[in-house]
């Protein structure tokens, strides 16, 4: 939460019953200062501000504004003239940040101080009475969420634009043999475009994560006060349909201030996609290296060294991987933070946004850097395929091949690994036996079946769902286009918004 009192009194009055001074953001008068007749100690005054982080919410606050002071009018506080220049200052405050930007050093305490304060400049005595009815608990947790909802809707947005172009690779590659690898070691081949549709349908299960937490996020606190509820008529249904929070207003006023659980699940959905990305990043990493030498990253993504003329490092993969922890650190910052914290608001949780905000925008830039990345590497095809056909890579459907002629698989294994172990003492592969070990250590399978353990006869074998086949790579890039296309329909209107309740673009 903002830094601010955790007892935030609705009625906008000090605890001598005077009118509470408005906020000039240094020194004594505070929002809070009624009791206090001392100033802050200047060092905990600079340690307890926020504004150069929850400045991040400045157009939700006004858009929370807004709807207050709508809210205010229908409980008679406000007259239509008044909540008309209240509304017009909140927009033309909108207007003039969104076109300079506000000073993040000013010496406001927090975003909704330097709010109050502007509005009080241009209103007056007005614009102290529109905290009325509110705390700042409610007004920071739906700032809060009403941001949010636009981060993650963005995050959403970033992970179908790198699906898109994964399956634009799995497209040009559904037919690219590259070796495929368990415990770094080569194992089977695979395709290029099954490669890159792995990683499409992780980010698929991110995407579902997303969506899902916004439907959490999107449900409103404003009007539950400071932890008791409001005293103000307010419908608080209206209030929520204004804010447009589909999911309605929070039933409880405890639970509406002092939970981030929304905040906790949308910061594990953002580390299990840079989880998801740190995992491809070791992949490129390791295709990019010399000993692989399967892919080139372009100049846009790559660096070089200060010494070494030669080094061309992937740089772009390694952020990305390195960034990963950041964010799952953030995550468990917060679950610390939030774990021993009783009901209702503590100051505890205005760290919230300190190690949140930063870990949402890692999660917009690691998924745009890793798309631009892909979009910037070319596979060397000719060496993927070689390389498709070396290390024994053919030895299951050897086996396979044993098995379809009578022999149990287990003894088929036994066989194969024997084979294996004389085209090593050759330095060859299985496929280049001589005919006498072929039929030696191989019983019952002529040579010419060698012809069935191509790289293409291998790939076309495994064309079941979920295969590796070109054939099933291509059906699955048909039903990934079909599924992008669902996605850009379904958040279609989103784009199409343009600008949040105050006039300002978000």
């Amino acid at each position: 939460m903002s830094g601010h009192s955790n007892d935030d009194r609705p009625n906008g009055e000090s605890g001598n019953g005077k009118p509470a001074a408005a906020n000039d953001g240094a020194g004594g008068a505070q929002m809070w200062g009624g009791r206090f007749q001392g100033g802050l100690a200047p060092e905990f005054e600079e340690f307890q501000k926020s504004l150069t982080v929850d400045h991040a919410l400045a157009m939700a606050d006004l858009e929370t504004n807004l709807a207050w002071s709508e809210a205010l009018l229908s409980a008679g506080v406000f007259d239509d003239a008044e909540q008309e220049r209240i509304a017009d200052a909140i927009r033309d405050l909108a207007r003039e940040w969104s076109t300079r930007g506000l000073d993040i050093n000013d010496p406001a305490e927090d975003i909704h101080s330097l709010v109050e304060r502007e509005l009080v400049t241009r209103c007056g005595d007005l614009g102290k009475r529109i905290h009325t009815g509110r705390s700042r608990n409610d007004q920071v947790a739906t700032d809060l969420r009403l941001y949010l909802r636009e981060k993650a809707l963005e995050i959403v947005l970033a992970v179908q634009e790198l699906c898109a172009t994964l399956v634009d690779q799995a497209a040009t590659h559904t037919d690219s043999p590259i070796p495929g690898y368990t415990h770094l070691q080569r194992a089977q081949p695979l395709t290029i475009g099954h490669h890159a549709l792995a990683y499409a349908e992780a980010l698929s299960r991110d995407r579902e994560r997303l969506i899902d937490v916004i439907a959490r996020i999107d449900r409103c606190p404003l009007g539950c006060a400071a932890l008791a509820g409001t005293t103000l008529a307010i419908d608080r249904e209206e209030l929520a349909a204004q804010l447009d929070f589909s999911g309605g207003a929070m039933r409880n006023s405890l639970d509406a201030i002092s939970t981030r659980d929304h905040l906790c699940e949308l910061l594990f959905a953002c580390s299990m996609t840079l989880t998801n990305l740190s995992r491809l990043a070791e992949d490129y990493i390791f295709f990019a290296s010399h000993e692989a030498g399967f892919v080139r990253f372009g100049d846009a993504v790559s660096t070089g060294s200060s010494l070494m003329p030669q080094k061309r490092n992937p740089d772009a993969m390694e952020l990305v991987r390195g960034k990963a922890g950041q964010v799952q650190g953030a995550l468990m910052a917060l679950l610390t933070t939030i774990k021993g914290l009783p009901m209702a608001y503590n100051r505890d949780l205005q760290t919230d946004k300190e190690v949140a905000l930063p870990a949402l925008q890692t999660t917009i830039d690691c998924l745009t850097i890793t798309t631009i990345a892909l979009r910037d590497a070319t596979f060397d095809r000719a060496r993927c395929r070689e390389e498709a056909g070396r290390g024994y890579l053919e030895a299951t459907d050897l086996a396979d091949l044993l098995v379809d002629r009578g022999v149990p698989f287990r003894d088929a294994h036994e066989l194969v690994g024997r084979a294996v172990d004389r085209a090593l003492e050759l330095g060859i592969e299985l496929r280049d036996l001589p005919d006498t070990d072929w039929q030696e250590l191989l019983p019952g399978l002529p040579p010419a079946a060698r012809e069935q353990l191509s790289v293409d006869a291998i790939l076309a074998r495994r064309g079941a769902l979920g295969g590796t086949a070109p054939t099933a790579v291509a059906q699955e890039v048909r039903h990934w286009r079909e599924q992008l296309r669902g996605w850009h329909d379904e958040l279609i209107h989103t784009d199409e918004e343009g600008a949040d309740a105050t006039g300002a673009d978000a």
